[in-house]
């Protein structure tokens, strides 16, 4: 059974970049915005605050899905599908990224490592806790570039 989803932003980002160009061409780690936290979900920020890293889940309203194979943005040297990657052109372009919270603001969440382009709809704020790390991580077909850039570095 396939069901219709349905989705309501709870805010939106304030990014510097305003195409995904921009974004690819940056040093994310570095960047910084804001999310702006619509009023009627206000509430939900209270004791966020006591937290250096956030998740947010984001609706890729730029993106546009073609295929299930993609050229990966950074290594785009071999097909890959769609779900071993973070391409933004997918089946449903929700996008997931963990931020440095610098500053909470009655509504707005001052954060970096921003790769969000401006007014990008912000579907959802979660906490990183200690349940996140996970020890001995695979990382797929990356390993092998790491393994490539370590040889030839």
């Amino acid at each position: 059974m396939r069901e219709q989803v349905t989705f309501t932003p709870i805010g939106v980002v304030r990014s510097p970049f305003r195409t995904k160009e921009e974004v690819v061409r940056s040093r994310v780690e570095e960047s910084v915005g804001e999310i702006e936290i619509f009023e009627e979900y206000k509430a939900g920020l209270r004791d966020l605050e006591g937290f250096s890293y956030i998740y947010a889940l984001f609706w890729m309203h730029k993106s546009e899905f073609r295929s299930l194979l993609v050229r990966p943005i950074f290594h785009p040297e071999k097909l890959r599908g769609v779900f071993a990657t973070r391409h933004p052109d997918r089946p449903n372009p929700i996008g997931l990224t963990v931020l440095r919270l610098l500053k909470k603001r009655k509504s707005v969440l001052k954060v970096q490592g921003l790769d969000m382009i401006n007014d990008t709809p912000v579907l959802d704020i979660k906490p990183y806790t200690r349940r996140d790390i996970k020890e001995g991580g695979r990382f797929g077909w990356l390993e092998g570039l790491r393994r490539h850039l370590d040889e030839v570095g």
